[in-house]
Order: C-alpha cells, then sequence, then structure tokens
C-alpha cells in the first residue's frame, strides 16, 4: 500500500530531548550523524544552526512543508486529547502538564517546518524508510531511531526490526535507539529476541540508561555496533 498522509500522526521532538534520549554529548554532536524516522522533530534545523553534519530520513519527507503543515493541524487536538485521557502513562517531571507538552510539540513542529524546504535543498531531509537506506556504508558516525522500532512491535516484526537495525549499522558505526517500549508502556516483545539475533551475528549490543524519561519506565536505549 502507498504511504499517504492519511496513514500519518506527525509529531515532533525538540533538540533538548533528541540530547537526552539519547545521551549526546557534546562530542557526539560534532560527529556526522543520521536521524531515522525524525519526522517533524526540530533536532536537524537546530543542529544545522549549531554547525552540525546531520541527515534525517523519513518517508514523510516525501510531502509539502504545507502538506505536512495542514496534517499536523488536523492531528494535533486528537493526540493531545489521547495524551491528557492516558496521562497516567507518562512522567509529568521534565514536561510538567499536558498544555506544556503541547507548547513545547507545537514549537519543535514549526521550526521544523520553517526549515524544511531549505533543508530539503541541501539534502538534509531525504525521502527513505527503513530496512533500506540511501546511503554508503559508514557514511555517519552515529544512527539514531526516535519512536519507531521497537515502538511499534504490534505492527513489524521480530525480523523487520533485525533487518532495519542491521542496515542502521552498515550505515552508522553506532546504532541508538529509543525508546524500547511499545505503545503502552510495555516493553517491546521483541526487545530479547532482537538483541539475542544480533549479538549471535556478532554486533556489540548494548541497552544503556538515558537521561530522560516520559513514558513510564522508557528510560532505556539500545546501542548497537560492529564489533
Amino acid at each position: 500500500m502507498a504511504f499517504t498522509l492519511d496513514n500519518v500522526v506527525p509529531w515532533g521532538r525538540s533538540f533538548e530531548e533528541y540530547q537526552a534520549m539519547f545521551d549526546l554529548t557534546n562530542a557526539d554532536l560534532d560527529l556526522r550523524i543520521l536521524g531515522c524516522g525524525d519526522g517533524p522533530a526540530c533536532f536537524n534545523a537546530e543542529l544545522t544552526r549549531r554547525g552540525g553534519r546531520v541527515v534525517s530520513v523519513d518517508p514523510l519527507y516525501y510531502f509539502s512543508a504545507a502538506e505536512i503543515s495542514q496534517r499536523i493541524d488536523t492531528t494535533f487536538e486528537t493526540v493531545m486529547e489521547q495524551t491528557r485521557r492516558n496521562q497516567s502513562e507518562f512522567v509529568w517531571e521534565q514536561i510538567r502538564s499536558p498544555d506544556e507538552l503541547a507548547e513545547i510539540r507545537s514549537a519543535a513542529m514549526q521550526e521544523f517546518l520553517t526549515d524544511y524546504a531549505a533543508g530539503k535543498r541541501k539534502g538534509r531531509y531525504r525521502t527513505a524508510s527503513l530496512p533500506t537506506l540511501p546511503f554508503d556504508d559508514g557514511a555517519f558516525d552515529i544512527a539514531v531511531c526516535s519512536h519507531f522500532l521497537f515502538l511499534y512491535s504490534a505492527h513489524f516484526s521480530a525480523e523487520f526490526h533485525v533487518a532495519s537495525i542491521r542496515e542502521l549499522c552498515r550505515v552508522a558505526r553506532e546504532v541508538r535507539i529509543f525508546p524500547l517500549l511499545e505503545l503502552g508502556t510495555i516493553r517491546s516483545r521483541h526487545r530479547e529476541p532482537v538483541m539475542a539475533e544480533l549479538s549471535a551475528a556478532g554486533y556489540d549490543v548494548q541497552i544503556r540508561r538515558v537521561p530522560y524519561e516520559f513514558q513510564k519506565q522508557g528510560n532505556e536505549m539500545l546501542v548497537v555496533s560492529v564489533s
């Protein structure tokens, strides 16, 4: 089935959230970074302004800024209503309330939209999706994948996860994936099987705590690299 905006609920996170989710140090931010499944996050825009080297990939980037903006407007209140209804699934500390969450997400997505056209012309936003990426071997130092792998374990098989992580390891020397929970703040059913298969294939596989927790118990990332 063709990828359409009707299948998408755009939801962009801030630069500060990316730093915390992936435990990115200042030294990390100086490296060549791939953001996989970034959607309308402002990580690319902000890191580029700071002089960083970053490329984001997402099938969403097939569409124009106007189309993405319209879809954000269509879905934003629905997402916020779901969040308010399920407040008990979240930790309201770094983000203190649903209203503050709405402000952070809205600002992040607006920053993305402001940067999007120019970034797309410069090749910083590329239309692509796992498990196949349009990059040479070792094109990046770090690849980060936010709120896609593991989160949608009910929709994507363990085999898809393994193939996707192997592809990320092909294009980057280190891969960081966050969170390791499924929707509903449940530990992903694929976590242990995927880690076991990757370890057996010779990859170095670690779980690392990060200084970020919004979904309850969602404070770990998977770090994978070639041994």
